[in-house]
């Protein structure tokens, strides 16, 4: 985690459970971790400076680690350790980094944070209800209020306040700093809209909203929704026909259920869904978008984003400068709108296309088609009855599969291969147009005796 000046309490003696983040490949400011091992810092510890840093509010990890495109650990911190002012970051002589924890579970555990913190309910106040149809409210800072009842609320608007419902169609609010919204039962809801503040719905049909800066919404039941708008935000829905949204910068949306749909639109956000039917889609610059259910799609429209569909039928759309698109599946399709960007087509009947100027595009299952149109493209297809087209200046296509054609346009040229029909591979010919009769504009195949043909 990012080192600074502020001031930090002198070390001493303690065993904590805290969270930490890191970058894709385990790594934390160049020291490599790894999950189940344990890790001893040699010298002082201080907050900030020296020792191994994590954070006991989940959420706090975000202002290091924003969510997008980073791991996350459950983390064992002993020894010697020094706390942070400013937040929950503590430095410690020891560190182990017990399990790797979902986007969901940080959510769960800033939810438990913050309740385990909170005042008890009295059992006289208004701020406990246990009645069906009942309503609790806390309106003063570090209090709590619970609704247990069906068609219950419970509203905490104090900060570092906590608001939990947890009976049948009930509602959750914590509008303070630091709260947490919590509500469990079937088409509940729970709303967060503090900073650093998190809400979670686990029941079915039910929604998450979470609008303050470092802010995480998590529904987890069939057909609920997550939605998290403030900066450095995660939204999660793993529940069947979720969705979640995280429209706030270096957020990220996750969605793993069936028929979900993830959406981030901020800066450096990053979009998943990983169940059937799924979509993903991120707008933002430097964004990623991943669908890797069948009939998915995942579609990255800023600069340098990348998108990748890995499941049947899918559909990956790249349209940023220097983007990528992917698709692996059977019958998909991979589309790289902006200039140097590349899209590739691995599965069988799949398409891949590529239009801005130095793009690429790979199809290699059995009968796909590539097609770059941009200036110094080039196409490649290298499954059984594939075609290659580039049709762009100075660009090249090839295609080196059994019965494969190319075709390329004006000061382009092509690659062909003959295989017979075990595959082999005979004869390979490459010519620019204008040489050995090749036109702009016409498909090719080589013949059994490796000569150009029109077809």
């Amino acid at each position: 985690m990012s080192d600074t000046n502020n001031a930090a309490s002198p070390a001493a003696e303690e065993t904590i459970t805290s969270y930490k983040g890191f970058d894709a490949n385990w790594k934390c400011r160049d020291f490599q971790y790894a999950v189940g091992e344990t890790f001893t810092h040699e010298g002082d510890v201080e907050a900030c400076r020296s020792g191994f840093h994590a954070c006991e509010y989940p959420l706090d990890v975000f202002t290091y680690y924003p969510p997008a495109g980073n791991r996350f650990a459950i983390v064992e911190q002993s020894g010697q350790l020094s706390r942070h002012d400013d937040d929950t970051k503590v430095a410690s002589k020891t560190l182990k980094v017990s399990a790797e924890i979902s986007l969901a579970g940080m959510i769960k555990a800033a939810i438990e944070y913050t309740v385990k913190r909170c005042k008890p309910v009295d059992p006289e106040s208004p701020a406990l209800s246990n009645e069906d149809q009942g309503a609790a409210s806390s309106t003063g800072d570090q209090g709590a209020a619970s609704s247990t009842g069906d068609y219950g609320a419970a509203s905490s608007t104090g900060d570092q306040g906590a608001a939990s419902s947890t009976g049948y169609q009930g509602a959750a609010s914590s509008t303070g700093d630091y709260g947490a919204a919590s509500s469990t039962g079937d088409r509940g809801a729970a709303s967060s809209t503090g900073n650093r503040g998190a809400a979670s719905s686990t029941g079915n049909r039910g929604a998450a909203s979470s609008t303050g800066d470092y802010g995480a919404a998590s529904s987890t039941g069939n057909q609920g929704a997550a939605s998290s708008t403030g900066y450095q935000g995660a939204a999660s829905s793993t529940g069947n026909r979720g969705a979640a949204s995280s429209t706030g910068n270096r957020g990220a949306a996750s969605s793993t259920g069936d028929y979900g749909a993830a959406s981030s639109t901020g800066y450096q956000g990053a979009a998943s869904s990983t169940g059937n039917r799924g979509a993903a889609s991120s707008t933002g610059d430097y964004g990623a978008a991943s669908s890797t259910g069948d009939y998915g799609a995942a579609s990255s429209t800023g600069d340098y984003g990348a998108a990748s569909s890995t499941g049947y039928q899918g559909a990956a759309s790249s349209t940023g400068n220097r983007g990528a698109a992917s698709s692996t599946g059977d019958y998909g399709a991979a589309s790289s709108t902006g200039d140097y960007g590349a899209a590739s087509s691995t599965g069988d009947q799949g398409a891949a296309s590529s239009t801005g100027d130095y793009g690429a595009a790979s199809s290699t299952g059995d009968q796909g088609a590539a097609s770059s149109t941009g200036d110094y493209g080039a196409a490649s297809s290298t499954g059984y009855q594939g075609a290659a087209s580039s049709t762009g200046k100075h660009s090249v296509a090839m295609a080196c599969g059994y019965e494969g054609r190319a075709m390329a346009g004006e000061t382009g040229a092509i690659v062909l291969a003959y295989r017979n029909d075990a595959g082999d591979l005979l004869h390979v010919r490459a010519s620019k147009v204008g040489e050995n009769g090749i036109e702009a504009g016409k498909w090719y195949q080589l013949d059994s005796n490796g000569n150009f043909k029109a077809v």
